[in-house]
């Protein structure tokens, strides 16, 4: 499977695992659609209390969608097709907590599970980047989701800057993305034991408390996701011409 989920029953804690270490944990259709069930049955599942989501290996958390997907676009600029919008907690009304762990690089997509994961936890070899605009690519719901938790002009930065630019650990940690550094490769042990704390707390009061910190941003973030993808149908180069300045650049070992 894309995406592995390992429930400890011992401490309500599920950690899930995007599993394609091979493709630096890029998400393919497959992927999305396993994420997507994954946040739904937590819903259901009343012995996980709180999750920690992170990618297989040490070289990537995730660096987005995979660029080997094609997702056929309806021909109207007033609608977009993106098989992301649905991978997060709080796109599938999961209000369990959510900790993220980060090893590697992190992004473009990864940003839709950060976005919306509660925390970040991240080792201090992490880096994130925004790739959008170097390939021609609008940075809609990545900036959006990223400007609730960030100071603006960093997430302006990052997102300008595309891959000209690396943001390290240090620098996320001290910009509010990260809330906690761990050494190398602990980043999940890190995870799991805020998460497991966080567990062991009545759930009720711990969904409500999140509910409440998401309903603080909510207002300023729907109208903003609102308007995202009319942005990026109107800014978006075509696919091809994507696909064109992506082999330019190398292509996917330039992320390395």
């Amino acid at each position: 499977m894309s995406v592995r989920v390992e429930p400890d029953k011992s401490t309500g804690v599920a950690l899930v695992t995007l599993d394609r270490p091979a493709k630096h944990n890029a998400i393919d259709l497959a992927t999305a659609d396993r994420l997507a069930d994954v946040w739904q049955e937590f819903r259901f599942d009343d012995s996980v209390r709180a999750a920690v989501v992170t990618g297989a290996g040490t070289k990537a958390f995730c660096t987005g969608i995979d660029r080997s997907v094609e997702v056929p676009q309806p021909s109207s600029p007033y609608s977009v097709d993106d098989p992301l919008i649905r991978i997060g907690p709080k796109a599938n009304d999961l209000w369990k907590p959510v900790v993220a762990a980060v090893e590697g690089m992190a992004c473009g997509g990864a940003f839709y599970l950060l976005g919306e994961s509660e925390f970040v936890v991240a080792s201090t070899e992490a880096t994130f980047f925004d790739p959008h605009t170097t390939y021609g690519m609008v940075s809609a719901y990545e900036t959006i989701l990223l400007a609730q938790r960030m100071p603006v002009g960093e997430v302006a930065r990052m997102a300008l800057m595309g891959t000209a630019e690396r943001v390290s650990a240090a620098r996320a940690y001290e910009t509010g993305l990260v809330s906690e550094l761990t050494d190398p490769g602990e980043a999940v042990a890190a995870a799991l034991r805020a998460a497991e704390v966080v567990a062991s707390y009545p759930t009720a009061a711990v969904q409500g408390t999140v509910r409440a910190v998401w309903a603080a941003r909510e207002a300023a973030r729907t109208q903003a996701l609102a308007l995202a993808p009319h942005l990026v149908s109107l800014g978006n180069l075509a696919p091809g011409e994507q696909a064109e300045l992506f082999r330019a650049r190398g292509g996917p070992h330039r992320l390395r």
